[in-house]
């Protein structure tokens, strides 16, 4: 997507005139932009929308990056990024951004609109991982949503699980992924409306 074609408030126009073309049907919001209504929100989109967000040497992770990929419709209520450097760094970070100390694999980052994010199947897995937590946040819903978008991901995730015998937490993460993937619209017993539960919905 062409970065003419995406508006962040203040920039070029301000928020009042933004919202005014929205309610006029010309613009959609795509994370903490918007863009016209009749431009294809794909990932470039919507890593363009949270570009901001993401510091230079840092890459989006967890329900950032599977929205990117996809998941879901609104964008997360909380971003996460992790570094990329294999060393400690101090950087600001914006209002509603946790950052995630371990550092990502270079094979595990795409760049997206210029934008690092981790790559959808290790996406998919630290979600999964995260679910298992004795405190989980909302990780389990991001990767029902995830696995909604991106069907194909099923089989190389369950093939991952089976090579990760002693990671911490596995035997509670095959009952997580068995739960979420009878979730998924078009498996067994899956949802007929192609929705992932509990995410929001956007009303256009």
């Amino acid at each position: 997507m062409h970065p003419a074609l995406f508006y962040r408030p203040g920039e070029r126009l301000s928020l009042a005139e933004l919202g005014a073309a929205r309610l006029d049907g010309l613009l959609i919001e795509v994370g903490d932009g918007y863009m016209p209504v009749d431009t294809v929100e794909g990932a470039d989109a919507r890593a363009t929308g949270v570009a901001h967000l993401v510091p230079a040497r840092m890459a989006a992770c967890g329900p950032t990056a599977a929205w990117i990929h996809g998941a879901g419709d609104e964008r997360p209520h909380l971003h996460h990024v992790r570094r990329l450097s294999a060393t400690r760094q101090r950087v600001r970070l914006a209002e509603g951004v946790v950052y995630h100390e371990r550092a990502a694999e270079p094979r595990d980052v795409q760049v997206i609109a210029g934008v690092s994010v981790i790559a959808p199947l290790p996406t998919a897995v630290e979600l999964l991982f995260a679910a298992t937590l004795p405190a989980p946040g909302d990780e389990r819903r991001w990767l029902q949503a995830l696995l909604s978008a991106r069907r194909e991901l099923i089989p190389p995730l369950q093939e991952a699980l089976t090579r990760m015998p002693r990671r911490p937490g596995r035997r509670r993460a095959e009952h997580i992924l068995q739960a979420v993937i009878a979730a998924v619209p078009g498996q067994p017993g899956g949802r007929a409306d192609g929705r992932a539960v509990g995410l929001p919905v956007r009303r256009s």
